[in-house]
């Protein structure tokens, strides 16, 4: 396991980290349960062997599961006895948690009142980065990073991070933390996977500049990339995209990037997951990818992706099959750089 800086800061992270969306959901967790309904017992060994891999990075949501996830976490550190030091605990706020119109959103109240309550489900002190979990169309800006600040201030919080948000939006939060002295944001979490480059048109270069750590969410693109689906594999039909299909996927040209990694797996003796995972950990952009599991085996599978080193021949055939269409103004800034300098996404 490699370990990498949680963006500028002196904080170390495993390239891969634990998810838990497939934490606690149940008949009373709406969609939630279509995701995963691991219990306790589940959780705790899925913990206790990301840990044992080498993983000292879990990020979790108060929305997983309504609070759920959040509570299983905390009380599985607790039956194993992890010392606080040797785990970088990751959780959210902004998402519907009651049915207020406060119960939601990036607003001071909301933010004040879902730390205190994410706190409380884990049962810690300290939550080591706490994001933001979408954008908020209503809520200045400011508001949130006082907020935000003020919770670093208090010690609640040691590190802010944002998910889900446009690449202008986070250039203005971090001009004004700079401006007005509060704690900056370190980490962008936002969907990547093979199949899904979009970040790499405007976010990669904002995250190589400012020095974000990107923090990928849904590396698989929710299971379709597992090796489930696309040429040569069988129907499916175990998979979370069968009743909850997300994030969207241009199945036509998935389908042809699983087709090669299908031949790059089999040359490597891997799965097709495990390329389209250490295709993304070979990102330079890329901080720690977050990988969720059912079961212990499937978590092995995708762990080992860790060890899996692509060649530059292999890299190239995923680079190209996968590349995205031109788009302005990109193709516009490639033209008139190709004499100067690389452009951030051809570093």
């Amino acid at each position: 396991m490699k370990y990498k800086q949680l963006g500028r800061t002196g904080l170390y992270v495993s390239e891969i980290c634990l998810g838990t969306m497939t934490f606690g959901g149940n008949e009373d967790a709406g969609f939630w349960k279509a995701i995963g309904q691991l219990r306790q017992d589940e959780v705790d060994a899925i913990i206790a062997r990301a840990l044992e891999a080498g993983v000292n990075f879990i990020d979790t949501a108060d929305v997983y599961s309504m609070g759920q996830s959040e509570r299983l976490v905390g009380q599985a550190l607790k039956n194993l006895g992890v010392k606080r030091k040797d785990v970088v605990i990751a959780s959210k706020v902004f998402g519907e948690m009651g049915p207020g119109p406060n119960d939601r959103g990036a607003s001071r109240g909301h933010i004040m009142d879902g730390v205190k309550a994410s706190l409380e489900r884990m049962g810690l002190d300290h939550i080591d980065l706490y994001q933001i979990h979408g954008t908020d169309a209503v809520t200045p800006i400011d508001e949130t990073l006082r907020a935000l600040d003020d919770l670093v201030s208090q010690g609640l919080v040691r590190y802010i991070g944002v998910s889900n948000w446009a690449a202008w939006k986070i250039a203005k939060a971090l001009g004004l933390s700079e401006t007005k002295g509060y704690a900056r944001f370190e980490t962008l979490q936002a969907y990547y996977s093979i199949a899904g480059r979009d970040l790499e048109r405007e976010l990669v270069p904002l995250l190589s500049e400012e020095k974000l750590g990107l923090m990928v969410w849904s590396p698989l693109a929710g299971g379709y990339l597992s090796g489930k689906y696309g040429p040569g594999a069988e129907k499916a039909n175990d998979s979370r995209r069968l009743s909850f299909d997300f994030p969207p996927v241009d199945v036509e040209r998935a389908d042809r990037c699983i087709e090669v990694m299908r031949e790059i797996g089999l040359a490597n003796g891997v799965s097709v997951a495990r390329v389209a995972l250490a295709w993304l950990l070979a990102k330079p952009q890329v901080m720690s990818v977050i990988i969720g599991a059912k079961t212990t085996e499937q978590l092995d599978d995708n762990l080992a992706a860790a060890a899996l080193v692509l060649n530059a021949e292999e890299m190239a055939r995923l680079d190209e099959v996968s590349m995205l269409p031109p788009e302005y103004p990109g193709w516009m800034l490639e033209r008139q750089n190709r004499n100067r300098v690389p452009l951030p996404f051809e570093k």
